[in-house]
């Protein structure tokens, strides 16, 4: 029996490797739903026309009523709740919405008892509690897209006893910036950024690989779904068994440590499908074999310990976790802001620590203790984050 799948943030990175998975295993899941933010409508209604969903859904409610004209064949949804509107309809939600935007999307999936396939780390990590709360929900499945969590999540299917796990490795590829200087990131340009040696992303997550500021997010979402905040969910373990190393070629993905020494990793070549079909089919696996190894052919694999004083952002994201509450959301609200404004050319490369780490300093302890606590957080944030990167514009 095909599980009916939708996916949100369809015409990014992981929404159109998202649909070459759908295409090459038509006999697991059927497509009911495509979602986008509605800035680029021709991508989506081309996906549409060659996907033929039931459903299209735009963030954007401008754009609604010319879509519906050019997809006949569809019920168009549009507006601020339309993508999270998709999971009445689906047994499985994709979540490749970038950034905070995406967290509707994670709470609708949940709240409904639905699976989540979540690529969009910046909600359960600026939401935590409340998406764990959400993650109670009868029949309620989360399941990460994240190469390094879906590694971790396999890995851990190899133990059923909660004390038994002594600590988790999530590795790094280290991006384009691998081995620079302080004085060589003092010069890096956008376009140096986006350079990433392995992996094809978006241009968000393709910076924060450079600032290492992903591997940040990551040890904390990795804490929110294996962790104590995960509860029965979770392995018991907190930041200090929460590891990252270096790992340039990007073949071993995460290991998993027990109490008797032993350390299981999950290995394959680069390529985002594996882990999205690995959600999708769940507790299955697809048919399709992507990122397959030669093993003849694979010569070697070397690890390094990450360079916290050259790439800030990495020990600022280990910081905020550690002090909980809303300090994650503060933290990937300032990244956001300060991301988007070295993308635009406002602020340099090495600013962007400097930014989040300026923004952090007036966190004041307050708790995520619901939703509205956590969007007025990420509210305040950015727009301090804002006026520091405007008080750089006005004294360079």
């Amino acid at each position: 029996m095909s599980s009916r799948v939708a996916v949100a943030g369809c015409t990014g990175s992981i929404g159109t490797q998202t649909l070459d998975v759908l295409r090459a295993e038509p006999e697991h899941v059927e497509l009911v739903a495509l979602g986008a933010s509605g800035r680029d409508p021709d991508a989506l209604v081309a996906q549409a026309e060659a996907h033929r969903p039931k459903i299209v859904a735009v963030a954007d409610a401008t754009v609604a009523a010319a879509l519906q004209a050019r997809l006949p064949q569809c019920e168009v949804r549009g507006g601020p709740d339309a993508l999270a509107s998709l999971a009445e309809d689906a047994d499985v939600v994709v979540n490749g919405v970038v950034g905070f935007a995406g967290l509707p999307v994670t709470l609708a999936t949940l709240e409904r008892g639905r699976r989540l396939a979540l690529a969009n780390k910046e909600s359960l990590i600026a939401a935590g509690p409340v998406v764990q709360q959400a993650r109670s929900t009868p029949g309620a499945e989360l399941v990460p897209v994240d190469s390094e969590h879906c590694a971790l999540h396999q890995c851990l299917r190899a133990n059923d006893q909660r004390g038994r796990v002594a600590r988790l490795v999530l590795t790094a590829s280290g991006g384009p910036f691998r081995g620079y200087t302080a004085e060589e990131l003092a010069s890096v340009t956008v376009q140096d950024a986006l350079a990433h040696p392995t992996w094809s992303m978006g241009p968000k997550i393709t910076v924060d690989s450079s600032t290492l500021m992903n591997k940040g997010l990551e040890v904390i979402e990795a804490n929110e779904l294996f962790g104590e905040p995960a509860g029965a969910a979770g392995w018991g373990i907190g930041f200090d068994q929460i590891e990252v190393v270096v790992h340039p070629q990007s073949v071993v993905h995460s290991m998993a440590e027990f109490s008797d020494g032993a350390t299981i990793a999950q290995l394959s070549l680069p390529d985002m499908r594996l882990p999205i079909g690995y959600a999708l089919a769940y507790p299955d696996r697809i048919t399709t074999p992507y990122g397959r190894i030669d093993w003849a052919d694979l010569r070697r694999l070397d690890f390094e310990p990450p360079d916290l004083e050259a790439f800030g952002c990495l020990r600022l994201a280990y910081a905020a976790g550690r002090t909980g509450g809303t300090a994650p959301a503060w933290l990937n609200a300032a990244n956001e802001v300060a991301v988007a404004a070295f993308l635009d050319g406002a602020i340099t490369w090495t600013r962007i620590a400097e930014v989040i780490d300026a923004t952090l300093q007036h966190h004041d302890g307050t708790p995520a203790t619901g939703l509205d606590v956590v969007l007025e957080a990420d509210r305040r944030a950015r727009d301090l984050a804002r006026r520091i990167i405007t008080k750089d514009a006005i004294n360079p």
